[in-house]
């Protein structure tokens, strides 16, 4: 079975305040729901046009543990306390194999 990886890229941090609370709340969701962070910060070095951008990649067992861990109430609850304290791009995306 494939394995399912968040991919989060920061467009900008308006609020660290907001993202520190974000992050405490996420870190718990993410363990809980068996996931394992692989990247978080920003680029060594970008290439072809890259944007240089604080980027997040966590690992789950399935993409459906992904998903579930996304919609989850923890999640949810960080996702409230990050509100508009930051510009990203979320994707959740199938490994491939």
């Amino acid at each position: 079975m494939a394995k399912g990886y968040w991919i989060s890229c920061y467009r900008a941090i308006k609020d660290q305040g907001k993202l520190d609370a974000y992050a405490k709340l996420a870190g718990a969701a993410v363990q809980a729901a068996g996931g394992r962070p692989l990247v978080r910060g920003a680029p060594a070095k970008t290439y072809e046009k890259g944007l240089n951008l604080r980027t997040v990649v966590v690992e789950f067992d399935s993409l459906a543990a992904a998903q579930a861990a996304r919609d989850s109430a923890a999640y949810q609850e960080a996702l409230r306390a990050l509100g508009d304290g930051a510009e990203r791009d979320f994707r959740i995306v199938e490994g491939v194999a």
